[in-house]
């Protein structure tokens, strides 16, 4: 079922947020504004779009170590991730999270891990949950293709299979585990035909096309909501970015300047919807008043986050028990 016509503009809108946003973050890091780490999504936000746009509020989802675009496909309010980032209390954990451990429950996502593949185990434990208390809920887990080959992968794919658990698993496939490709890591290279040993149903969609991943997450939910068990999708997408903002590789490229050029030329999803639309009949003004309204949001965003305060030193053990288990 394709994107209908609202919800073609508001994946556009949400596609936007999740540019700016890194933009402008990647900006504030680079200043000293945002510390730790910062790591960029820039380039795969058809597949971060595409997906969330085919789920509910109260689905669940899990994602990365890059993970500021997954809450934005989902809906969150982006002045409380920006001020996560800056550590801040108003933040959407309180500024205890920080750029790697982004949860917001009320749309549904239950936490971000630097972990490679933590996040797998979780959305699994979510989808037994949903068939425990017989809801009609999902269970959407991102994670890289450096996540394919940690044994939580192999461990979760199996349980779900077996017991039928409403889990999709998506794999954003960018090429790299860092800076180790596809093909020199993966005895398979097709992660989606990994999902015959486990028993379930693997599809590989282009992941620079919104459409082409809304289509199949959207069967692979359908399915999941009728009791049919789960999915593994694979969607074939790109990093724009390094890596990590600021990390320096020493030794030769692991990717030629030509290769990134290349795709953010031919291959950015934004540009590559953005003409979708226009031959849809949306007009060029509609458009523009979207990418204003984006970059005048994500502006409010980071002016909240600037006054807003920093967490008191005295409050640093708060929210690490529950009000339940205190009393």
């Amino acid at each position: 079922m394709p994107l209908i016509p609202t919800q073609s503009v508001e994946a556009y809108r949400r596609m936007l947020r999740i540019r700016q946003f890194e933009i402008t973050g990647t900006a504030l890091f680079t200043a000293g504004h945002i510390t730790g780490a910062y790591h960029a999504s820039i380039g795969q936000e058809g597949t971060i779009v595409g997906a969330c746009m085919a789920l509910r509020d109260n689905d669940f989802m899990t994602g990365t170590h890059r993970s500021h675009g997954h809450p934005i496909g989902k809906g969150a309010d982006l002045k409380g991730l920006m001020a996560e980032l800056m550590g801040k209390e108003t933040g959407i954990c309180k500024g205890r999270g920080g750029s790697m451990h982004l949860a917001d429950n009320s749309v549904g996502i239950i936490g971000e891990s630097a972990i490679v593949g933590g996040g797998i185990p979780l959305a699994t434990g979510c989808g037994l949950s949903a068939k425990v208390r017989r809801t009609d809920q999902v269970a959407l887990s991102f994670f890289g293709d450096g996540a394919v080959n940690q044994g939580t992968f192999h461990e979760s794919l199996n349980m779900a299979s077996l017991w039928k658990l409403p889990v999709i698993y998506l794999c954003e496939n960018n090429g790299y585990a860092i800076t180790t490709s596809l093909e020199k890591s993966h005895g398979q290279p097709s992660i989606a035909k990994r999902a015959e040993s486990y028993g379930m149903r693997g599809v590989a969609v282009d992941g620079q096309d919104i459409g082409a991943v809304f289509d199949a997450t959207s069967a692979a939910v359908s399915q999941a909501r009728r009791g049919d068990g789960p999915t593994l999708i694979e969607a074939q997408t790109y990093r724009f970015d390094e890596h990590e903002v600021g990390l320096i590789i020493p030794g030769q490229p692991y990717r030629s300047e030509t290769e990134v050029a290349t795709q953010a030329t031919h291959r950015d999803p934004i540009k590559l919807f953005r003409q979708v639309l226009i031959h849809a009949g949306v007009s060029h003004m509609e458009l523009e008043a979207v990418e204003r309204e984006v970059v005048d949001t994500v502006e409010e965003a980071v002016r909240f986050a600037q006054v807003s305060r920093y967490p008191h030193p005295a409050r640093l053990q708060d929210y690490l028990y529950s009000e339940e288990h205190a009393q």
